[in-house]
Order: C-alpha cells, then sequence, then structure tokens
C-alpha cells in the first residue's frame, strides 16, 4: 500500500527503488508479502511531500480492520483541512448493515461512522438505473486498478459480475455450489461474455476481482425486484415459483425440488438463453427431463444439469443444442425411454469446448467414435467414475486439450502404467494434469514428457506412487506441482494454478496407516526451471526431494513442504531463484540428513551427489554454495535449531569451483572432498622462477597453506555478493557474520573486494582461519572480536592494505591453541597479534614470515596493564620449535617485548637486515640439542645479546650462503649513479647508453640473485623499510627509455 501512495505521489526515482531494495531483503529474510512492514525512509518523504499540500484521500480497505496510514507517512490531524475517506470490506459485498456492526468497536482513528441502513421500503423502490450505476462505478475500479485491463469495454466487466452474481444467488445454497463457481471464467467464455481478444491475463485477473460476499435474504429480496425489470437478463426458477416478465431472458437457473413447470413459458424463454442450469433436489433416483425441454434451445451454448435422469444412448440436448459449448453433468442417471441412437446426431460435439462429468457413468460419450468428434475440445473433466487408465482412450484424440482432470475414481482399475504410456504422445498444448484421487497409479505415463506446455501437474491422493521423476522435456514448461497425501482437493479452480489452501482435506489422525497406504519415498523435479509453486504434504515415506534446476524463491518446510517425517535428502542444486528456507516449527524437527544447495548463475544443475551411506554416523550434512550472502540468514537458523551438522558451505559466483562432489571420510572430525582444495598462487612478476631455486626446500612448506577442511568450513571467494553488509552485522544476529562466529570450525576467504573485517563477536569455535588475495582489507579481526580459546593457524597472504591481523584495543586475548602462524606477502603489515601476558599463546609451534616490509614486530602489547611489568616477565612460548622470517627488512623482533621459547629448533631468515633480537632459551631443559641457525652473516653479527639465557653459544653456529661473500656489497643502488653516468654521455650515444645500463643490472642481478641461492636482497635503498627485489629492475628500463 506504501508503494501505491508514492506512485499516486509520484516519489523520485531513488524514492521507488527503496521498494526493490526492501522487497529483495524482505525475499532472504523468507518474509511474507501480506506480512512486509512499512519503509520508514520512505513514510519520511512521503510526509515532507504532504505537509504543506491540502488533499483528500480515498481509500478503498479490503478488509474489516483500521489501518494506521500515519505509519505509511500520511498524518492527518484535527488542526489542518486533510481528510481521508474510506470504506471497508470487499467491493462485491450485499449485506444487511447491522447497528451492533463490529467494525465499530474496531475504530481508533475514524472520525465519522457511516453506513447505510437498509429497510424493506428500498427493497421494493429499488430501479435498475441505481443498480446499473452502482455496478459499473465497481468495474470501472477494477478496471484501472489493472494495467492489463485498460484496453478492455467496461460493459463486458459488467456482465461477468452481474453473470458471478446470478450464480451466486441461484446456488450459494446448492451443493454444487462450489462447483458452479470453479468455472466462472469457463462460462464467461463459452456464453460469449469474453471473446477470443482475452489474454490469459486477463481472464485470471477477472477471476480473482469478481467474488461475491452476499446475505443470502438480503439477496433474495433484491433478485425478487431486479428480475421484474427489463434490463436484467436471467430468470431464476426455486420452488417451481416463476417470475415472468416480457423481455428475453439470457441466463436461466432452476433448483426445484420436483420438475413441475410450466413448459410453455420455459420453451418461450429458451429461444434467446445462452446458459441453462438445472439443479434438482438430491435424490437416489433423479428425475427425468422433460422431452420438450430442449426444443428451442438452438442458442444453448452453457448447460449444466444435477440430479438429472436422461437417455445416455439418445440425449435430447445434443441434437436440439447445436451450439453447446460447455456441457457439465453431476450425479445423472440413465433413462432408458427409447432405443438404439442416431450417430448423426452427436456430431454436436465437434463445437464442444469443455466437458465436465462428475458420478455420472456415462461410457457413450467418452468412447473413440465420440472423442473424435470432440475435435475442439479444451478441457475435459472426469471425477468419481473412471480411474486413470482410461486415459488410454485418448491417444491419438483430442489434440486441442488443454486441462485434463481424471480425479476420484469411483473404482481401480488393474490396467499396467504401459496400457496407457502413448496417451500424451500428441498433447502440446496441454496445461493443466489433474490426476488426483487414483490410488492403483504406481507411475506416471512415460508419454507425459511430449506434454510439452504442461504448467499444473496435481497428483493429491495417488497413493501407489513410488518414485515421482518428472521427463527432462516436461521440466521445462511446469510451473506447479501438489502431491497432498491426505487427499484430493474438495475444490478446483479453473484457471491455471493449484487448488486454494481453504479446499484441502484436514491431515488424516491415523499416522500408521497413511505410512502403509503412501508409498511415495522419492520425487524429483529436477530441471523445472519455471516451477514456483510446490505443495507437498502427508507422505510419511518420503525420503528424497530434488528440486534442482528449479525456480523456487521460497522453500517454506511449514507451508510448502508439510508432514514428511522421514525426509532424509534435500537437493537445490542450480537454483538460481533461491531467497530463503524457512524451516517450520521446531517443535517438529526435521529430520535432513543430506542438504545440498548450488544458487549459481549458469550452473548445471546436475552435479555428482554426496552418497549419504559414507556417513551414517553422522546427523546431517549440509553442503551449499551460493552466490548471495544473504542466504547464509537461512542457514543460520537451521544450523542454530538443528544438532551435530557437518558442513561446507562456499560463497562465490564463480562457476570455476566444482559443485557438489562425492564426499570421502578421512580423519575424525573432518570432510574432505575427493579434489581437496587448492592453492590458487597469484601470479607475480617472478612466477618464471621455479620454487626449487628459491632456497631449496627451505621455505617450500611455508608457500604451501592448509588444504584440510574441518568438518564445519566455511569459504567465500570471488563474486560474493552482500558480504560487506552481511559480515558487519547491521542487521543483527541471524546473518552470515553470526552464522561464522557460532557455527564455523574453519574459515578460508579469497579473492573478494572486502574492505571491512570479519565479525566482532566471539570466536568460540573456529580452529584455522586462512585469508589471502583481499586488496582492501585493512584488518582481519577487529578490536572487539573475542573469544579466541580454539583457534590453531592462522594464515594470512597477499593483503597489500591490511595494517594487522587483530587491530589492537578492545578487550584483552590470549590464544591458548594458536600452534601455527603464517603471513605472507602483506607489505604494510605492521604487527599480527596483541598479546595481552605471558601465556598469550602457549601452543605456538611455527611462525612463517614472508614478504612483509613494514613489519616491525610479530606480537605486541595490548594495553590492558602495565606493559613494564609484562615486559618483565617475557612472553613464553613452551611449544615453539619453528621461525621462518624472509624479506622482512623493518622487522626488529619477533615480540615487542622479551620472548621466551625453551624449545626451539630451528631459525631460518633471510633478507631481515634490521632484525636485533631471537627468542631467549630461558629454561630449557639441560642436555637438548642447540636450535639451528641459518641466516646472513651480518644479520648475525648486528644481534643483541642480554645474559647467559640469551647468548650465542647457546645456538649452533649460523650457516650462511656458501656464496656469501666476506665483503658485502653496498646496499646503495647502482641506479643512484646512472643519472650521472646518462648526462655525461653523448646525445648521439643514447642507444649504447641503455645497452650499458641493461648490461650493468643484469650482472648485479647474476652476482646478487643467482649467486645467493635466489634470494632478493634491498639492493637500492639503505634504508630497510624501502627495500626492492633485485630482479625489479625490468620495472626501471621503461623508465630509463623515457627519460633518454
Amino acid at each position: 500500500m506504501q508503494r501505491k501512495i508514492a506512485e499516486e505521489l509520484k516519489l523520485e526515482d531513488d524514492a521507488m527503488a527503496l521498494f526493490e531494495k526492501q522487497d529483495e531483503e524482505d525475499d532472504f529474510t523468507g518474509v511474507d508479502h501480506c506480512s512486509r512492514d512499512v519503509i520508514k525512509h520512505v513514510a519520511k518523504i512521503i510526509s515532507q511531500t504532504l505537509r504543506d499540500r491540502s488533499f483528500m484521500m480515498i481509500f478503498l480497505n479490503g478488509s474489516d480492520d483500521e489501518v494506521d496510514l500515519s505509519r505509511f507517512g500520511v498524518i492527518l490531524t484535527e488542526f489542518d483541512s486533510n481528510m481521508m475517506i474510506w470504506t471497508f470490506n470487499r467491493f462485491l459485498t450485499i449485506h444487511r448493515p447491522n447497528c451492533a456492526n463490529p467494525i465499530v468497536s474496531k475504530l481508533r482513528y475514524t472520525k465519522r461512522f457511516l453506513a447505510w441502513e437498509w429497510y424493506p421500503d428500498h427493497t421494493r423502490h429499488l430501479k435498475s438505473s441505481q443498480f446499473v450505476a452502482v455496478m459499473r462505478e465497481l468495474t470501472a475500479t477494477i478496471v484501472a486498478r489493472n494495467a492489463c485491463m485498460q484496453s478492455i469495454d467496461p460493459k463486458v466487466v459488467t456482465d461477468c459480475c452481474l453473470h458471478e452474481l446470478f450464480q451466486h444467488y441461484s446456488f450459494h445454497k446448492s451443493i454444487i455450489s462450489d462447483w458452479v463457481a470453479a468455472h466462472a471464467s469457463n462460462y464467461w467464455i463459452c456464453n460469449g461474455i469474453l471473446n477470443g481478444g482475452m489474454t490469459k491475463e486477463m481472464i485470471n485477473v477477472l477471476y480473482q476481482e469478481i467474488r461475491w460476499e452476499c446475505d443470502g435474504s438480503l439477496l433474495d429480496e433484491i433478485f425478487e425486484v431486479l428480475m421484474k425489470q427489463k434490463e436484467f437478463p436471467f430468470l431464476v426458477v426455486k420452488d417451481n415459483v416463476i417470475h415472468e416478465k416480457w423481455s428475453p431472458y439470457r441466463w436461466i437457473s432452476i433448483s426445484s425440488k420436483k420438475l413441475m413447470l410450466q413448459y410453455d413459458v420455459l420453451q418461450i424463454s429458451l429461444l434467446d438463453v445462452s446458459s441453462l442450469f438445472v439443479a434438482l433436489e438430491k435424490s437416489n433416483s433423479p428425475q427425468g427431463l422433460p422431452n420438450k425441454l430442449f426444443e428451442h434451445g438452438s442458442n444453448l451454448a452453457v448447460l449444466t444439469l444435477s440430479y438429472c435422469a436422461f437417455n445416455f444412448v439418445e440425449p435430447p440436448f445434443l441434437h436440439q443444442c447445436p451450439r453447446l459449448r460447455f456441457l457439465g453433468l453431476d450425479r445423472c442417471t440413465h433413462e432408458n425411454t427409447s432405443e438404439g441412437g442416431n450417430s448423426e446426431e452427436w456430431k454436436c460435439l465437434h463445437n464442444l469446448w469443455v466437458l465436465d462429468i462428475r458420478y455420472t457413468e456415462w461410457n457413450e460419450i467418452l468412447c473413440g467414435r465420440k472423442l473424435d468428434l470432440m475435435a475442439n475440445l479444451t478441457e475435459l473433466n472426469i471425477e468419481g467414475v473412471r480411474c486413470w487408465q482410461y486415459i488410454s482412450q485418448l491417444q491419438g484424440k483430442l489434440p486441442d486439450l488443454q486441462k485434463l482432470r481424471i480425479i476420484n475414481p469411483s473404482h481401480q482399475g488393474k490396467t499396467s502404467a504401459g496400457y496407457c504410456s502413448n496417451s500424451f504422445a500428441d498433447k502440446t498444448k496441454l496445461e493443466i494434469l489433474d490426476l488426483s484421487g487414483n490410488k492403483d497409479m504406481n507411475s506416471l505415463p512415460a508419454s507425459l514428457s511430449t506434454a510439452s506446455s504442461l504448467e499444473v501437474l496435481v497428483l493429491d491422493g495417488c497413493a501407489g506412487l513410488e518414485n515421482v521423476v518428472l521427463p527432462n522435456k516436461l521440466a521445462s514448461s511446469l510451473r506447479s506441482f501438489s502431491f497432498d497425501g491426505y487427499g484430493p482437493a474438495l475444490r478446483w479452480i479453473s484457471i491455471v494454478g493449484l487448488p486454494p489452501e481453504s479446499s484441502r482435506p484436514k491431515p488424516a489422525s491415523d499416522a500408521n496407516k497413511m505410512e502403509e497406504t503412501i508409498k511415495t519415498s522419492k520425487i524429483s523435479l529436477e530441471g523445472c526451471k519455471k516451477l514456483e509453486k510446490l505443495f507437498l504434504r502427508g507422505l510419511p515415506n518420503l525420503e528424497e526431494l530434488n528440486l534442482s534446476g528449479t525456480a523456487v524463491k521460497l522453500l517454506d518446510f511449514g507451508t510448502m513442504v508439510v508432514d514428511c517425517p522421514s525426509l532424509k535428502r534435500v537437493f537445490l542444486l542450480g537454483c538460481e531463484q533461491l531467497r530463503a528456507i524457512r524451516w517450520g516449527s521446531y517443535d517438529e524437527q526435521l529430520n535432513i540428513e543430506l542438504l545440498c544447495i548450488d544458487t549459481r548463475p549458469g550452473r548445471a544443475p546436475r552435479f555428482g551427489k554426496p552418497l549419504l551411506s559414507q556417513h551414517k554416523d553422522r546427523c546431517s550434512q549440509l553442503h551449499a554454495i551460493f552466490a548471495d550472502a544473504r542466504l547464509a540468514r537461512s542457514l543460520e537458523s537451521y544450523l542454530y535449531h538443528t544438532k551435530d551438522v557437518y558442513y561446507n558451505i562456499h560463497i562465490t559466483s564463480s562457476t570455476e569451483y566444482v559443485g557438489i562432489l562425492p564426499l570421502e571420510a578421512t580423519i575424525e572430525g573432518t570432510i574432505e572432498p575427493s579434489n581437496q582444495l587448492t592453492h590458487n598462487v597469484v601470479a607475480s612478476q617472478y612466477g618464471d622462477v621455479p620454487v626449487a631455486k628459491i632456497g631449496g626446500t627451505m621455505f617450500a612448506a611455508v608457500l604451501q597453506p592448509p588444504t584440510q577442511r574441518l568438518d564445519r568450513h566455511i569459504e567465500i571467494s570471488e563474486g560474493a555478493i552482500s558480504i560487506e553488509s552481511e559480515l558487519s552485522g547491521e542487521d543483527g544476529s541471524g546473518n552470515l557474520g553470526s552464522m561464522i562466529n557460532h557455527h564455523a570450525k574453519s574459515l578460508h576467504l579469497h579473492d573478494a573486494s572486502l574492505k571491512s573485517s570479519l565479525p566482532s563477536s566471539g570466536w568460540n569455535i573456529l580452529r584455522w582461519c586462512r585469508v589471502e588475495r583481499c586488496p582492501n582489507m585493512e584488518t582481519v579481526f577487529p578490536p572487539w572480536s573475542s573469544c579466541f580459546f580454539q583457534l590453531e593457524t592462522v594464515w594470512a597472504s597477499d593483503l597489500p592494505m591490511a595494517r594487522c591481523i587483530r587491530s589492537n584495543g578492545g578487550c584483552s586475548q590470549s590464544y591458548e591453541n594458536l600452534q601455527h602462524l603464517h603471513l605472507y606477502s602483506c607489505p604494510r603489515l605492521q604487527f599480527a597479534l596483541p598479546v595481552k601476558d605471558a601465556g598469550s599463546c602457549p601452543s605456538l609451534k611455527t611462525i612463517h614470515v614472508n614478504h612483509c616490509s613494514s613489519l616491525r614486530h610479530i606480537f605486541v602489547l595490548d594495553g590492558s596493564e602495565n606493559p613494564k611489568i609484562r615486559a618483565a616477565h617475557g612472553m613464553l612460548s613452551p611449544k615453539l620449535n619453528t621461525i621462518h622470517l624472509y624479506d622482512l627488512p623493518s622487522l626488529r623482533q619477533i615480540s615487542e617485548f622479551k620472548m621466551l621459547a625453551p624449545a626451539l629448533e630451528t631459525i631460518r631468515v633471510r633478507g631481515c637486515f634490521g632484525l636485533r633480537r631471537l627468542p631467549s632459551l630461558a629454561g630449557r631443559k639441560p642436555g637438548t640439542k642447540k636450535p639451528i641457525v641459518e641466516m646472513e652473516k651480518d644479520v648475525w653479527d648486528a644481534l643483541e645479546w642480554d645474559g647467559p639465557d640469551h647468548h650465542p653459544s647457546l645456538f649452533e653456529p649460523p650457516v650462511h650462503s656458501r656464496y656469501y661473500r666476506k665483503k658485502r656489497l653496498l646496499r646503495g643502488t647502482v641506479l643512484r649513479y646512472v643519472p650521472t653516468f646518462v648526462l655525461s654521455a653523448q646525445c648521439d650515444d643514447i642507444y649504447n647508453v641503455i645497452c650499458v645500463i641493461v648490461l650493468v643490472l643484469t650482472v648485479c642481478n647474476s652476482l646478487r640473485f643467482s649467486h645467493c641461492l635466489g634470494e632478493s636482497y634491498p639492493v637500492y635503498n639503505c634504508r630497510p623499510s624501502a627495500s626492492i627485489n633485485m630482479m625489479d629492475y625490468r620495472c626501471f628500463v621503461p623508465f630509463m627509455l623515457v627519460f633518454c
């Protein structure tokens, strides 16, 4: 409604775009359209727009409740001249006003309540012109509020409303009221009210808009007056009472206990009648139709008979009503009034469009020769008579059939499914197929694949179906699917769609009996790319549901998939439109053991699926790949309420990643795919240099990140949508950030343009975190992140903007289980982790840090206590045994204060010319082998020592490079002297100058790079913080060319 107000006020595009944005958010949150709230910012804009205006608002309220429009931005006060007029209830209503109207008690903001009281005098003086004028106003409103109806003649809509009112009055107390109402649109078309130019959209709009709610007694009074006036083209006969008038009738209904009529009156009336409805009293011996009833029915187009008897061999209406388009029979019986029949008299079946037979054993009309005559039949409904096997008679018949219902058979057949395997071979126009109640059907006909236009498939009550697997060709057109184990719907609708919820049967009380009768264990709708509406209920043996490749936006286990207690496997692969999953009531928790999701666009839905038998010891598994991080809201809710869930979630839009693959159990507590995670090393200017040449195997382990996923793994990579907002926690709990905080054991974030850090809540479960190639990330963990009790491994690489791994400040933290710290190619990193005391990293084993030119300390004090006191005690890491430091020119020492590492075994250092202190070995057990040291001699000579527990003699003699020269080359750059050399050269020898420069750089590279085991050194600036690799000389060649 707020959108309608904004459209009337013609707000700017920016304001209107907020509706689309909020709708998208509500889709991912799983909010129903009828439950969506107003947008406060739009309400503010509406209020500002109306603030200085004088207006009157007319609000057509379709409910009985008062609406506070101030929430929408429309504010009315007693001090302005603005006003609002609104109505309650639906448009098409006829009720007797009540002084004690319940609406009055609900009014809080309404100042005046006006009600028109109806008195008997009003009925007697009612004029047709008044009633028609009201009808025209109502129909004009229907046309105005539907864009697709702008080209339609309002008189056509008025006739549709009158015809619907006529039916409502005729049968609102009859047992066939729902049966007649279901065919409203068919009546309009067959009567000629709607012509062939009407689109399906127009017909659907009219069907949904035209619904009468009437007071029965008042309606009787009004119709008694209207039928006496010439302008109304209908006649209603009840209990043999006929209201005569001197005008022709177009529509006649007869509902009577006994058919004792003045036939001469009816014969005159039928001359111009297009619709005739006869519904007699329910009886085991229906009354016979008069022989001359249809003698003047040459213009009759719609005929419905209920509880009537006539000769099935020679029906009187078929040869007397040649223009008949709609024939409906309900509980009619055969009356043997003559023998034999003339087949020529059945030729009127050629004009028939709709045939509806319910609980009427009329086999003659469905035999082969009669079906051949129905070449124009578009809808065939058979209920309570024939079972589904009789569709074999349709093979090669009814080429224009669009709707077929064979439901609730009174007797089941014994014919096999193969008997009707080709029944749908030529049904290319079929749109609706309803086989509800056929309990003996054990499989769908194979020829159903040729029904390429099928949009609705209803299998309610088909208890004998073991597996429902739709053919590929059928899957391309299907939009709606229903399988209700509790039985067929009590009513159905003529337009394309599923039966209304109000017509569904009540759940069965005997669950054990249902489990024995309903056999369906698998339903596969894979590849139904247009499927949007789904209803599954009362299927106790259903174990697998495959909705891969469908257009389902919302999967609701509270309204769409209900009472399926054995459901174990759900596949949603290739569901690009999936926005949310609602899990229903958690009091009736689902027992889903395997859930597979993939919503990436352009991804084929046919993946290998994990085998449940491989993980029988695990309760539930979740494998998901989706592009929009907002889908995690649904999964977080599932993880929160489900115990023992093992999952692998990947958020990306890239199709390069392999989909859901068969899983293989590895070590206890882990899930590892058969194709393990591979580390995609980013391409660099040194990519042509083999890793084996860079120090042999000394730093090879540093280049290989952990690849083994834990049993609760989340991966975020390129193309992920809404990552920033979902990680920030702006929308509160229940988003991706909350899911990572509370459920993830391993996290892999890479190739994401993410600027903000990870969530700042507690990390109680996380065991390893891997972050790489995020060019905009400034820090991994924010200052208020806490509870790193389980964190074992931290891997951070290729983060050009990162200044720390966890920001300093906030609450003090210890890393009790941290074992491995890997930092690689983070040029702006100043420190890694803040620590609070000596025991912050008691489990630390390895430190690997490479190519972090600005790093001064790996661990710093967090400032929560007196730094002097903590510096005196030092930072104790009793399990630290390996330290690899590579190309860290600014590094002074590993910890900002004294570090104790009594278990240290190996120290390898390259290119760390600012290093001044190694960890102390205080507390080392006597007799333990000395740590191995590999570093440059001048770095070793520059180290500072401060006591007997921190002395060079406690380490093995350092191993230097065998090509390392005692007299180290100047650390200044050769390029420093290039300008002078160039300026002194002759201008006509520019080419030679360039060659000399390249030659000098090449020689330097050979001496400094190749002879030092391929290690790169700072060569162009004496300041360690401004290092450049020697092979970067290639970058200077273009500048030299420009300079020359």
